[in-house]
């Protein structure tokens, strides 16, 4: 079993930086991949980054190229999710998961997921 818990949402203005995080427990946390996912209102989840068990390999939405990175310490059990140039198109509710069993880029692929943390961009 894994618990999720996503922190580091907030209001920002365009152009900002944020850093969420997402705390976990379980054993097998630091041998999973991690993705980010989002959904804004009225709109379906959608996929924005994920790192493997290691770190060494990420995979990144198009839309957040250059501009988010993804990253973990398994020391910590903790993946992060910086955030730069954030953009009014970025509001949404950010959630992490975990224990992929299929592609790591597909919502349902994932066992576990956190509760979700708030990020809001004004313009």
């Amino acid at each position: 079993q894994v618990q999720l818990v996503e922190s580091g949402g907030g209001l920002v203005q365009a152009g900002g930086s944020l850093r969420l995080s997402c705390a976990a427990s379980g054993r097998t946390f630091s041998r999973s991949p991690v993705g980010w996912f989002r959904q804004a209102p009225g709109k379906e989840r959608e996929f924005v980054e994920a790192i493997s068990w290691s770190g060494d390999m990420t995979y990144y939405a198009e839309s957040v190229k250059g501009r988010f990175t993804i990253s973990r310490d398994n020391a910590k059990n903790t993946v992060y999710l910086q955030m730069n140039s954030l953009k009014p198109e970025d509001t949404a509710v950010y959630y992490c998961a975990a224990h992929s069993r299929g592609i790591i880029s597909i919502a349902t692929s994932y066992d576990y997921w956190g509760q979700g943390t708030q990020v809001t961009v004004s313009s």
